[in-house]
């Protein structure tokens, strides 16, 4: 599955410290050479102070225990300042190791969690969403929140300009939440709008259910990613795709005998759809304008 590997697309979108687990998990699942990546390691912590590991790596990679000459100079320069940052941060740490000077930050929380989300731009929203991957998929509600955030327009919309690989992720999340079905039929006009500009097996997958009534589709992309990614045999991602085609509300008949959904597909006509994308356009249009003219009178207040 390396064809549809999003490292290259993510990386540039986060902190070194965070590409390193990904790293480490297409070396477990073997998408790539060993060599490959413990040399794609060794680059990415060259401008790091983890030098120790870097050296082990490179001691790994070639089997030797002699290490680059630059390594050894990195590593005094490190250790140097390392203790020159100890030293200048000393008053920073007895201040928060103060309870009385932390509650007072405290009470200013909200204040501040608010301005930075209003003052937040198209770039930073996509960084913002790359690094909460990290925690929405580590955490027992996290499918519910990437919803919530990923999902409102603002986020949508810097989905749309300039992170659309980022729709894999929404849609896993909408496959195994069953309690934000109101956004999701939003959500696969989205997958349907970005088909050209991005698409893989699991966005193929709810265009084939949702937007083009294509069962035999939809049956070849579940084998290729659910019976893979999510730990399904055959059998149980069958009857995982059978009950999602139940809670469509489709008018759809199941075949349990030649194993095959019949249906007879309801598209809607050019004015409805042309009227739903002009409603869209004009609603995220409003909000766009909305949020120019304010960071406009903010630029002029300074």
């Amino acid at each position: 599955m390396a064809t549809y590997d999003l490292t290259p697309r993510i990386a540039p979108n986060l902190d070194r410290h965070l590409v390193f687990p990904i790293l480490e998990f297409l070396q477990e699942r073997r998408l790539y050479e060993d060599g490959q990546i413990l040399k794609e390691k060794i680059e990415l912590l060259n401008k790091t102070n983890m030098v120790d590991y870097a050296m082990d790596i490179h001691k790994s990679l070639y089997h030797t225990e002699d290490v680059p000459q630059g390594m050894i100079d990195r590593r005094v320069e490190v250790v140097a300042r390392l203790k020159a940052l100890e030293e200048a941060a000393a008053p920073l740490v007895s201040f928060l190791q103060n309870p009385n000077a932390v509650q007072e930050l405290k009470a200013d929380k909200q204040y501040n969690l608010q301005m930075l989300i209003e003052r937040y731009q198209v770039q930073n929203r996509i960084w913002l969403m790359h690094w909460s991957l990290f925690i929405f998929f580590n955490h027992d509600n996290g499918r519910t929140q990437i919803i919530d955030l990923f999902n409102q327009d603002k986020y949508l919309n810097a989905i749309q300009t300039s992170a659309p690989h980022l729709l894999r992720y929404l849609a896993t999340a909408f496959i195994v939440n069953k309690r934000r079905r109101p956004q999701f039929k939003d959500f696969i006009k989205v997958v349907q709008q970005e088909q050209h500009s991005y698409k893989d097996p699991i966005t193929e997958f709810l265009a084939c259910v949702y937007v083009n009534y294509d069962f035999d589709g939809a049956q070849k992309k579940m084998r290729e990613v659910l019976a893979e990614k999510l730990n399904l045999n055959y059998e149980e991602a069958e009857r995982w795709i059978v009950n999602l085609i139940r809670g469509s509300k489709l008018d759809a008949k199941i075949d349990s005998e030649s194993g095959t959904v019949v249906m007879e597909p309801n598209h809607p006509n050019v004015y409805e759809q042309l009227i739903d994308h002009t409603k869209a356009l004009s609603g995220r249009t409003y909000k766009l304008v909305s949020q120019l003219l304010e960071h406009a009178q903010a630029q002029t207040a300074r």
